[in-house]
């Protein structure tokens, strides 16, 4: 029995195989068909005349999970074999045999069958391993290799069904770069250059301060109709970049736009505005039409800028239409004088750190309604406290003047006053009508000056006075007839080395007890040993007494 294998031959894999494991089998292949030409011919059994006749059908037996069929060809008769898992078909030239590998009986077979078996069980062995790592595979979530073209139909269809949807500026959105907390956005310290896309429009406060923004669009805030607080403190804004973006927000309250660099007020700023904060930039120039747009204006802080170039004030009137303004701040600008025609519904003025020389009459033209009044770090002289300088501040409370030049407790002050700060200035002396027509005042404060002297009963006519300072001067004994009222007195870094017996304890021989609870006398020149113990016996206790 002769097999002939003819030059054609022919290998099919259906699988997804990849073209790797496609030239692997090729090569099984071609080794399998030379040993089958050099192979002698098998010694074959005698068959009987049953066994040649043609059989009707053979069986086959298959594993619906193969999925290898490999097909080889000869010249003289198809020959097939199929490698599914189990099912094995070999036909020669001579006869329509069918040998069938079975699991239960195991007959005769050539060795040349016996390689060709062998291989096909290689076959079918790295088919297992494929489906096993592509089941791996899925349990793991990694997708498996598909066409391009199913890949590409999914995506269109994907696309068809699911439309593209918008989150941005809904109510429950909330830009990457920021957090959100109910209608409060949180943006600040991001490091950011623009205001972040999306921010809901029902948004209340927006916070967008310590980054680098330079630039707002021009129309971009126009949407929020609910925006109340908006902060864009220490960025990089300038008049150009800022023209335009504010006036469109109708709730808008407080606006802060300190630590920028801005060089002017803006002009277009909403109605509906309340707070404006233009601290800490590069201001010089403030014109009335600023002001148009905002009357209801309550709280205007201009500090840490340029405004009056050093020589001269706010031009006239310049804040006249900020009728409902209750507290302006321009500390730390550049102003000769206080400006003149200032509202009168203000209530609190700061103008510390500025170069005023005088405080003109005319500065409230009317009663004003000026509580808190601050001209500390200025240049101020008792000349440049005139006698209508604060003739109509008919409600001021606190007036501080410290760190000026005044040589003298200045005159003509409002009786309502129940805050005075005079420390830091180069007074010597104080006399004996200095405070009389103070009848309301509290604290008083004269420390860092140069008073040597201080007429007996000076603070006598401060019948409320309960707090009293008088560090660092050049006192010799502890002024007399101090206020019965006074709870608390600070005579330290003097030069005292007395107390005299009607300081504290005056009014009589039974003075009854003194309100003080502190004295401090640390930093003096008192010799204990020679104190008069009868300058204390009025005190609730020795112990109240600090010498060290």
């Amino acid at each position: 029995m002769e097999v002939k294998v003819g030059p054609i031959i022919k290998v099919s894999i259906n699988d997804n195989q990849t073209e790797r494991n496609s030239i692997v089998l090729l090569k099984e292949t071609e080794n399998t068909v030379k040993q089958l030409k050099s192979t002698d011919k098998p010694k074959q059994e005698k068959l009987t005349a049953k066994e040649l006749q043609p059989t009707a059908k053979p069986k086959e037996m298959t594993k619906p999970t193969a999925k290898h069929n490999v097909t080889v060809q000869t010249n003289s008769t198809p020959k097939t074999q199929q490698t599914n898992h189990t099912p094995k078909t070999l036909q020669t030239n001579h006869t329509p045999k069918t040998l069938q590998t079975k699991r239960t009986a195991k007959p005769a077979v050539p060795k040349h069958t016996m390689k060709l078996t062998l291989t096909t069980k290689s076959i079918k062995t790295k088919t297992g391993k494929h489906q096993k790592k592509d089941k791996i595979n899925e349990r793991k979530g990694k997708p498996l290799k598909k066409d391009n073209k199913t890949k590409e139909t999914k995506q269109e269809k994907k696309e068809g069904t699911n439309p593209a949807y918008f989150p941005y500026f809904k109510d429950n959105y909330c830009p990457p770069e920021c957090a959100c907390y109910g209608r409060v956005v949180q943006c600040s310290d991001k490091g950011l250059e623009k205001v972040p896309y999306g921010i809901p429009y029902n948004s209340r406060y927006v916070l967008l301060m310590n980054n680098h923004i330079d630039n707002i669009q021009l129309d971009l805030l126009n949407e929020y109709l609910s925006m109340e607080f908006l902060v864009l403190s220490n960025n990089r804004l300038t008049d150009g970049s800022i023209e335009g973006a504010f006036e469109g927000i109708p709730a808008l309250r407080r606006l802060y736009l300190d630590r920028n660099l801005l060089e002017s007020v803006p002009t277009d700023l909403p109605a509906s505005l309340e707070e404006l904060r233009l601290d800490n930039n590069r201001l010089n120039v403030m014109s009335e039409g600023a002001w148009a747009n905002c009357p209801g204006l309550l709280v205007l802080s201009l500090s840490n800028n340029s405004l009056g170039n050093g020589n001269d004030t706010l031009p006239a009137s310049v804040l006249s239409p900020l009728g409902s303004l209750r507290t302006l701040s321009l500390d730390r600008n550049r102003l000769a004088s206080v400006p003149l025609d200032l509202p009168l519904s203000i209530r609190e003025l700061y103008l510390r750190g500025n170069l005023i020389q005088q405080f003109p009459g005319e500065a409230f033209v009317g009663t004003s309604e000026l509580v808190i009044l601050d001209l500390s770090a200025n240049r101020l002289t008792n000349h440049g406290l005139l006698r209508e300088s604060l003739v109509n501040a008919t409600h001021l409370e606190s007036l501080n003047l410290e760190g000026n030049q005044l040589k003298k407790v200045p005159r003509h002050l409002p009786s309502s006053l129940k805050t005075l700060n005079l420390e830091g200035n180069l007074i010597s002396s104080v006399g004996k009508a200095s405070f009389l027509h103070l009848p309301h005042l509290e604290h008083l404060g004269l420390a860092r000056n140069k008073i040597a002297r201080v007429a007996s009963g000076a603070f006598r006519a401060l019948p409320v006075l309960h707090q009293l300072d008088l560090c660092h001067n050049a006192l010799s004994q502890v002024p007399r007839k101090l206020p019965r009222g006074l709870h608390s007195v600070a005579l330290t870094h003097n030069k005292i080395h007395s107390v005299p017996r009607d300081a504290f304890c005056w009014g009589g021989s039974d003075p009854g007890l003194s309100s003080l609870v502190l004295v401090q006398l640390e930093h003096n020149l008192i010799d204990l040993g020679h104190l008069d113990a009868k300058a204390f016996h009025c005190l609730r206790g020795f112990q109240m007494v600090h010498f060290y």
